[in-house]
């Protein structure tokens, strides 16, 4: 036992021995060749660049979607007339025969459901807002209930959201999105000031923080959110509805999902052999078809900028080759002397990785302050991952391009690498 660690720690430190002599030869003979070299890395220089801003924007792209649609909420399910995700034009026309979900349905259900933390019915419009002598036009108009703010997970930044009374009532009063705020009431709080929207006024009680939408889009931050029995006065009298519908926290949410399916089947009077003419969506479906899309276009993206890679690899074994050609002599001396193929092997194989490094290096020095101007305009984060996958990346192509010449230097016999000239 006690031998098999002894031998154990002394091969370990042979091979420390032999990768330090190793880093310190490479090291040299990169410096005596220093035009080579730099010529060398170049193609390493750009592929690691190539390679980097694509994952620095594939990146920033994951993070800005997940953190959107977070907004929809992991635990909430939308009932809806139609799927989220269509993958036809034939289902969409299938889909868009079925029979609108009316506001006497959500309140049906809404009645029967027992395993909801919070529920709210919705619709959507769009109509011209004004204060004064701002205005914006087709701002979307959300017509909802009180219960819309928990069920959504909406923080209010001034004011409060609309109280149950003024739901059941349909009082003319509205919380306005950031960006709608923002555009309609430059240097004065909004809450407690009157707008139009469409052709009638309402009382501002609140303004929500900024949330952010998908896709380029603000979301909630560019809509007006108003009661629902005052959205069917003003805007639209029989609009398509939506249930959204937040489960609670103790019920598992395709338990949930389930219960809910059987509910707005009663609801809707389906016969048990009848197919479902209502969608149940949620988070997950954006969250899945976001990842596909989003996979292909990394695959695709990494492939045509490795190919840079592959290049400066093609470069980076060509110049080995001819520096095991230079260095035969010393090949040859050095495997006089004892130095086992192991030795040799590495010793290349780290004067390739070196080369490939310091390109990686360069290339990351040179991706920072893009990725900076690329944040400016589009979602770009060099995250300690990206470095350190460049980094690797680096090193790994150095050992691929140069192991066939290192593996040349190590077959020599030290008689023909001593006669060579």
């Amino acid at each position: 036992m006690e031998l098999g660690i002894w031998s154990f720690r002394l091969s370990l430190m042979n091979f420390l021995t032999e990768l330090k002599e190793g880093l310190l030869i490479a090291w040299a003979a990169i410096r005596a060749n220093k035009l080579r070299s730099c010529l060398t890395t170049l193609g390493i220089v750009i592929g690691i660049v190539t390679v980097t801003l694509m994952g620095t924007a594939i990146e920033g792209l994951n993070r800005s979607f997940m953190q959107s649609v977070s907004s929809i909420g992991a635990d909430v399910l939308y009932v809806q007339r139609m799927d989220w995700i269509i993958s036809s034009y034939e289902e969409w026309i299938n889909m868009s025969k079925r029979r609108q979900f009316t506001l006497a349905q959500a309140n049906s259900a809404m009645r029967t459901i027992d395993f909801a933390a919070a529920m709210a019915p919705m619709a959507n419009s769009s109509a011209s807002i004004r204060n004064k002598n701002r205005d914006s036009d087709y701002v979307d108009i959300l017509g909802t209930t009180d219960e819309y703010a928990i069920a959504a997970g909406l923080s209010i930044r001034d004011g409060r959201f609309i109280s149950a009374t003024e739901s059941e009532g349909g009082r003319p009063v509205c919380v306005l999105g950031s960006t709608v705020a923002s555009n309609l009431f430059k240097l004065m709080p909004p809450v407690g000031e009157r707008v139009t929207i469409g052709n009638r006024n309402f009382d501002v009680v609140g303004v929500l923080e900024p949330i952010g939408g998908m896709f380029g889009s603000d979301g909630l931050d560019s809509q007006v959110i108003v009661p629902l029995n005052q959205f069917l006065l003003s805007f639209r009298s029989n609009p398509d509805i939506t249930l959204q519908v937040k489960a609670k926290a103790d019920l598992p949410l395709e338990d949930a999902k389930e219960e809910l399916r059987s509910v707005i089947r009663k609801v809707r009077r389906l016969a048990p052999n009848d197919d479902d003419d209502f969608s149940i969506n949620q988070q997950d479906q954006i969250v899945d078809m976001f990842h596909r899309i989003a996979g292909t276009i990394a695959a695709v993206g990494l492939f045509i900028t490795g190919l840079s890679l592959f290049v400066g690899g093609i470069g980076i074994m060509n110049i080995m080759f001819v520096s095991v050609a230079e260095r035969t002599k010393e090949i040859g001396i050095r495997k006089a002397i004892g130095a086992k193929r192991r030795t040799i092997l590495v010793q290349f194989l780290i004067e390739a990785a070196v080369i490939c490094m310091i390109g990686g290096v360069f290339g990351l020095a040179i991706a920072w302050p893009i990725t900076l101007g690329m944040a400016k305009v589009m979602p770009a984060t060099l995250s300690p991952m990206i470095v350190a996958l460049a980094l690797g990346v680096s090193a790994v192509t150095g050992i691929v391009s140069g192991f066939m010449p290192a593996w040349r230097a190590a077959r020599m016999n030290p008689v023909d690498a001593l006669r060579a000239e």
